[in-house]
């Protein structure tokens, strides 16, 4: 009897964990009342860490996991590359489970803002790197040579100083037709930079060579000497070595990148210039602050910054602000369907995942028409009362 009320309680808890993960899956999202005219943010987030599927994290036989428990926990879902295929919204999640480790999982949907549910199997990498420990923030670009890329953060442990916490960071490259099967390529090499975090592969050829956003860092925390978003060109993807990198946008003293800036989403092509969607990072009091902001490169020239907006495009709000690491919002993918609307997946404090959705033209608008930071206070209150001026003589009129 004892065996038999195990197998009885074991199938009840799986039915209503089941039931649970099912109305999470179903369940329609909706636009906040959030408004600022350039994007809307959404009730849900579209990825958490109960969206990971049942067998997943549990051993489903009674006979060895009589009590179902959680066998291998999940910690958190977060920082997603994203791309639009075929009408369908796919995301590559960093999954971390409850031993640190994080691994890749495709997430697909049918229209972007809710009921993302996972692939069976999360990615398994090809095993060639040895001294590798972990990987996370997968970048993805459908390129012009007919592969889809996927660009990632390669850690392993740094073995030159007697630290256990020291890393090194690379970036790792992986290449696919389908979003299943996943070739594995040479990790990238950058030859005057020891690190490299935040890595995107640009989705065409430039002078017949593969292009690639940089973040040059002297460790794994500090950008030291990087000054901000590189930018290289290689010969050959499957081995690729860059040997210069060109700084597009810049660190800035007493801005929202003054401690370090990374690339996010794959630039998104437009026709005034390439729309970078990236992260800046400032240090206060409470520890480092990330946030999402935009600058646009030229067509014909990767390396020319053309427009900037003044300060950030998204910060933590509300809950947003509260997790892992707090403080945090984190973008490494965007999406524009075929209808030009834009779908920016971006993580908040290393925890869950939100989508805040516009269109390819107020996207435009904003990068375009918004005033870049004159650099000093008052220069921005003489700005700012530019703006004023003109609305009240409007009002006025």
């Amino acid at each position: 009897m004892a065996g038999d009320a195990i197998k009885q309680n074991f199938k009840k808890e799986y039915e209503r964990q089941l039931s649970i993960y099912n109305e999470l899956i179903n369940r329609k999202n909706s636009k906040k009342s959030f408004y600022n005219g350039i994007y809307d943010r959404w009730k849900y987030p579209v990825l958490t860490r109960q969206h990971v599927p049942l067998f997943w994290k549990y051993d489903l036989n009674p006979e060895t996991n009589p009590y179902f428990m959680e066998r291998l926990g999940i910690n958190a879902v977060f920082n997603s590359g994203a791309i639009y295929l075929d009408g369908k919204y796919y995301l590559v999640a960093r999954i971390e489970g409850n031993d640190r480790k994080s691994f890749f999982g495709v997430a697909v949907s049918d229209n972007g803002v809710d009921g993302f549910k996972f692939m069976d199997y999360p990615i398994l990498l090809e095993d060639t790197c040895p001294e590798e420990t972990n990987v996370y923030d997968m970048r993805l670009t459908k390129h012009e040579d007919g592969w889809i890329y996927g660009v990632f953060c390669s850690e392993s442990k740094d073995t030159s100083v007697n630290d256990l916490s020291a890393a090194v960071a690379a970036a790792g490259i992986v290449r696919t037709k389908d979003m299943v099967n996943w070739e594995r390529l040479d990790n990238l090499r950058t030859l005057n930079s020891p690190q490299q975090r935040n890595c995107v592969l640009y989705p065409e050829f430039v002078n017949g060579k593969y292009a690639f956003y940089t973040r040059p860092m002297d460790d794994f925390i500090d950008t030291g000497s990087g000054g901000g978003v590189g930018f290289g060109l290689c010969d050959d993807i499957e081995h690729a070595v860059i040997d210069e990198e060109i700084i597009t946008s810049r660190r800035k003293y007493h801005t929202i990148t003054e401690a370090k800036n990374g690339a996010g989403a794959t630039p998104i092509k437009t026709d005034k210039g390439y729309i970078h969607i990236a992260h800046g990072v400032r240090n206060t009091a409470a520890g480092l602050r990330y946030v999402i902001y935009v600058f646009a490169t030229a067509l014909d020239d990767p390396t020319n910054v053309i427009a900037e907006p003044s300060g950030f495009l998204i910060a933590p709000l509300g809950n947003e602000r509260t997790g892992d690491v707090s403080n945090v919002v984190f973008t490494n993918g965007a999406i524009v369907n075929d209808n030009d609307e834009v779908f920016i997946y971006y993580a908040s404090s290393d925890t869950r995942l939100h989508v805040a959705t516009t269109t390819l033209e107020k996207l435009i608008d904003y990068t375009f028409n918004t005033p870049k930071d004159p650099g000093r206070s008052v220069d921005c209150v003489k700005q700012r009362c530019d703006l004023i001026r003109n609305n009240l003589r409007l009002l006025q009129d």
